[in-house]
């Protein structure tokens, strides 16, 4: 591999690199070069322009999808030549609609680095050799496979994250996600928006006090667990708003709304316009 220079991708989404083998360097922006050996893992949640090259300052070729097209074999694979080490990768790009994905996605660092460690992170490393069999085997149904070990390495990877970044980063759902009790916060939030959900009877679902749990909501996660709730619940709508023909009012009682006037005012503020223009405008010409 000499270089990839990736356009930032025309839909919101996501970039992750597992190294297989030899090394590379990767350069995000203006930040310090990254060296990236064997079982090392990368995932760039919002797909930041990023370069990679075999050689610290090797010359980076701009890779778009006509570069992918003309170089792309058969057989999936992508050989970009070049006089530098010879370094091989798995990657993958993942889409997610942003109305939901952002306020997710959004809140994570720019790159999210695994470094490879076989012992104390051992899952990660044989998912990652799982992965480069499947996709180096091509089998029948070995695409499937590969989808799948994909969406399994990006959770492993996330988790050792982490484990690595227990104790520093800024307040995030991610950091959230380490606290069981908050954990049980923002899974049923999210799983049932529509609901009358209060701090108090939130607490009560999690065994603590009002008082404990708002504190250290916002603590963690960097905003008030109703202040969440409330943005989680102008991102749903506003998916829906774009996905579906449910009526305005319907959209508003699934996101816990008992009157659309509300709703709408809410909508609004959040959006800066109402949910029948937003609409409109979302819609295709």
């Amino acid at each position: 591999m000499r270089a990839v220079g990736p356009r930032p991708p025309a839909a919101p989404g996501a970039a992750f690199h597992a190294i297989t083998s030899g090394t590379a360097w990767l350069r995000v922006g203006d930040s310090e070069p990254l060296q990236l050996i064997p079982g090392d893992v990368v995932l760039l949640p919002a797909g930041a322009r990023h370069r990679r090259s075999s050689e610290l300052d090797g010359r980076c070729v701009l890779f778009d999808i006509a570069t992918k097209e003309r170089r792309m074999t058969p057989d999936g694979d992508l050989a970009l030549g070049g006089s530098g080490a010879v370094t091989t990768f798995v990657c993958a790009a993942f889409a997610y609609d942003l109305d939901v994905g952002e306020p997710l996605m959004g809140r994570l660092p720019a790159v999210m680095h695994v470094p490879a460690d076989p012992v104390a992170r051992r899952d990660v490393a044989s998912i990652t050799e799982l992965l480069a069999m499947e996709v180096g085997a091509r089998r029948p149904g070995s695409r499937a496979a590969a989808a799948r070990l994909f969406d399994t390495l990006l959770i492993a990877a996330i988790r050792r994250w982490l484990d690595r970044h227990a104790d520093g980063g800024a307040p995030s759902w991610l950091r959230g996600l380490r606290d069981p009790a908050l954990a049980r916060v923002l899974a049923v939030l999210h799983g049932r928006p529509a609901e009358s959900w209060t701090v108090a009877s939130l607490a009560q679902e999690v065994h603590l006090s009002r008082a404990t749990l708002a504190r250290r909501f916002a603590e963690v996660v960097g905003e008030p667990p109703l202040t969440y709730l409330g943005r989680w619940r102008m991102h749903l709508a506003a998916q829906r708003l774009t996905c579906s023909t449910d009526t305005v009012e319907a959209i508003a009682r699934e996101v816990g709304y008992t009157s659309e006037y509300a709703f709408n005012r809410a909508f609004a503020r959040d959006r800066g316009q109402p949910p029948g223009r937003y609409r409109r405008l979302a819609s295709p010409a």
